[in-house]
């Protein structure tokens, strides 16, 4: 079984930055991906951004140019660094790892909230 434990969200104001880190565990088998998804009250679950284990990422629309991913593949930890932070991504926001062979894993979800 798969364990991802997320952490870095909170309450910031608009402008400010956060930096959410979800690290993977147990028996993860073979990485093709992973990402942040986030779910905002009333909305449907969307994807913020993702890497693959190569090294390419996504990002939604809207946050490109303010969110950028990274990950560190001998830790199987994935980071979600988020600056110039609006009220509109206030939201839970879930890890989630794609592999190969196997069905998806998420994370339990942190919340951020932007707000003054």
């Amino acid at each position: 079984q798969v364990q991802l434990v997320e952490s870095g969200g909170g309450l910031v104001q608009p402008g400010g930055s956060l930096r959410l880190s979800c690290a993977a565990s147990g028996s993860i088998g073979v990485i093709y991906a992973m990402g942040w998804y986030r779910q905002a009250p009333g909305k449907q679950r969307e994807l913020v951004a993702r890497i693959r284990y190569g090294g390419s990422t996504n990002y939604a629309d809207s946050v490109k140019g303010r969110f950028t991913i990274s990950r560190d593949n001998a830790k199987n930890t994935v980071y979600l660094q988020m600056n110039s932070l609006k009220p509109e991504d206030t939201a839970v926001y879930y890890c989630n790892l794609a592999r190969l062979g196997s069905g998806d894993a998420w994370g339990q979800g942190t919340q951020v909230t932007v707000s003054s």
